[in-house]
């Protein structure tokens, strides 16, 4: 898989593309995905993808905070996993945005040679959405490309979306989240030193430096597995401000007590897949009667990894 961080460092003929925002990499996207990966390889053309950082909404809505499902390079990475040959990240901009359908659709042919558009029921592209799938299929008789119409992907009623799963995170709701990406929900981040809290009581923590652009599951204790190198662990995390210790912070940390680990993990680089919310963040009357908690946390996390590992995420179809 390339990848490109600008349309105009790219030069393609007959290309078979789709265009979006792609964040998460969800169900709905991997429908798109798969199916335009299959048709172009067998027609001996490039699948190729068109995506954008920062996202729209944080340039024309002013999105602010934690806003996004992974980083634009794991982005790209997973839609080459997925078969994709080339991952075009451009830049949005509010010229980019003022640019017309019939401008922006003549770049990309222009650039790409385009054979084939693949979008979603509700794409638009172009200055105020106006190159919505009419248009753009008018557009494609007159410049030569046709237009593939995919239909959404639903759970339980509701279509899949980056924005309901970043509703679902919000709420803690993590294993539903991860139906609808097909995945558990992940975090990377390297290892770095905290307080010391956690060895202090006898359960020492990985804390994990974490984008801070990815938004995060609410504050609770959540059931997770941790990747280090290639093994998988379990791991009994919390993210939140630890309100029995001062409830100084500012920010969200994320801490993991990694089940039946001993090793020094300090500038190592981990992901977390969050399986199941154990319960809310909450201040404790003392450390004892935390540390009690915790330990029962580690119970159930036990429990709820060893059963997730026989029962995989079931993905309705």
């Amino acid at each position: 898989m390339q990848h490109y961080w600008s349309l105009d460092d790219v030069s393609l003929s007959d290309a078979w593309l789709t265009i979006g925002s792609f964040d998460g990499v969800h169900r709905g996207h991997q429908k798109i995905i798969h199916g335009l990966v299959e048709a172009a390889h067998a027609a001996q053309a490039p699948a190729v993808v068109l995506t954008f950082y920062p996202h729209p909404a944080v340039v024309l809505r002013g999105q602010a905070g934690p806003f996004y499902l992974m980083k634009p390079e794991t982005r790209a990475e997973m839609l080459g996993k997925l078969g994709i040959d080339v991952v075009i990240t451009h830049p949005f901009s509010r010229e980019l945005a003022a640019m017309s359908a019939d401008e922006f659709v003549a770049l990309l042919k222009q650039r790409l040679g385009l054979q084939q558009l693949w979008v979603g029921y509700d794409f638009a592209l172009g200055r105020g959405r106006e190159g919505d799938v009419p248009k753009l299929q008018q557009l494609g008789e007159a410049m030569g490309y046709s237009v593939h119409v995919v239909p959404p992907v639903e759970m339980d009623d509701q279509t899949i979306s980056s924005s309901q799963i970043r509703t679902l995170l919000q709420g803690g709701e993590v294993a539903r989240a991860a139906r609808m990406l097909g995945r558990p929900y992940c975090l990377t981040g390297e290892v770095v030193h905290g307080d010391g809290r956690g060895r202090s009581i006898g359960i020492p923590t990985a804390n994990l430096a974490i984008w801070l652009d990815q938004i995060l599951p609410a504050n609770g204790v959540y059931a997770c597995h941790i990747l280090i190198g290639e093994k998988r662990w379990a791991a009994a995390t919390n993210v939140g401000l630890r309100p029995t210790f001062d409830g100084s912070a500012v920010l969200p940390q994320v801490e993991a007590h990694i089940l039946d680990f001993d090793g020094d993990l300090y500038g190592q680089v981990i992901q977390l897949e969050f399986i199941e919310r154990l319960r809310g963040e909450q201040r404790f009357a003392s450390i004892f009667e935390l540390v009690e908690q915790i330990r029962q946390d580690i119970t159930q996390t036990r429990t709820i990894i060893s059963i997730s590992e026989l029962q995989p995420i079931t993905i309705p179809r």
